[in-house]
């Protein structure tokens, strides 16, 4: 029992570190977690309802899952094939092409929450 116990510590450890890994080396990674802070603030500025915070942070989840899923393509292709390679390079680009259709969704919902409120704001 001792041993599972280690065994499941050592895998959040190593889930932490692959966390850790992706914030400090991937520079996209930062961005869309400062684009999350801003728009949180930005639900606490305006007040939005709870369903409206659960599609926030879905969104948000799902764009930040899609990058390190990312990351973690380029480092597994990198290591299969360290020289250039169509194929590897099209798996890497169908991987950022992932992240990009979760970030343009993002959008989408972030357009969908607060521009009524934007648009109110402005026209009042």
């Amino acid at each position: 029992m001792a041993k599972k116990k280690q065994a499941r510590w050592a895998s959040f450890a190593n889930a932490w570190r692959g966390i850790l890994y992706t914030v400090k080396t991937q520079g996209h990674f930062r961005f869309h977690l400062l684009a999350a802070a801003l728009v949180l603030l930005a639900g606490l500025g305006v007040g939005l309802e709870r369903w409206e915070w659960v599609a926030l942070f879905l969104t948000i989840g799902c764009v930040l899952v899609a990058e390190a899923f990312n990351t973690a393509v380029e480092l597994a292709v990198d290591l299969a094939e360290p020289h250039i390679h169509p194929i590897a390079g099209l798996a890497k680009d169908v991987a950022a092409g992932a992240v990009l259709i979760t970030a343009i969704m993002s959008v989408a919902v972030g357009v969908l929450i607060f521009g009524p409120r934007l648009l109110n704001f402005i026209v009042h």
